[in-house]
């Protein structure tokens, strides 16, 4: 009796408010009956190889004015809207191909980040615009590269 009287006096009610906080702030144990988690796709499958396609239409970016350079959006995240831009040459590069290879470029990506269950901050990225420098089309804002 002695023993549980000195376990309640005011001095461990910080110490337990405390452990009590702590296990609150845990993560509670998977109700599911899978025991793996989701695997992304691949390397060599999914959205890297159509990332590499992209990258390759427009990395000959050469522009004689501004007016010759657009962005094409990237890539696709949890929370919605692209992960990056790409500057590019509308003298080199057929605008119409490079979207439709973006789009399924995104789509990729979407069924990626869903089958992963990845999640993302949800700060929509503003299109940064391109510009011509030194002959070559470049983002205003490199923030926006996707990796």
């Amino acid at each position: 009796m002695q023993m549980r009287q000195h376990l309640l006096r005011p001095r461990w009610f910080p110490l337990l408010l405390l452990l009590l906080s702590l296990n609150a702030c845990s993560t509670p144990a998977s109700t599911s009956t899978s025991t793996s988690a989701p695997t992304p796709a691949p390397r060599g499958e999914g959205a890297a190889p159509l990332l590499a396609s992209i990258r390759a239409m427009v990395a000959s970016a050469s522009c004689a004015d501004a007016s010759q350079c657009k962005t094409v959006a990237i890539g696709a995240r949890a929370c919605g809207g692209p992960e990056g831009y790409l500057a590019y040459s509308t003298a080199l590069t057929q605008p119409a191909q490079l979207q439709a290879l973006a789009l399924r470029h995104a789509e990729q990506r979407r069924a990626e980040v869903t089958s992963a269950g990845l999640v993302s901050t949800c700060i929509m990225l503003q299109d940064p615009g391109a510009t011509c420098r030194a002959g070559a089309c470049q983002l205003r804002s490199t923030a926006s590269d996707p990796s």
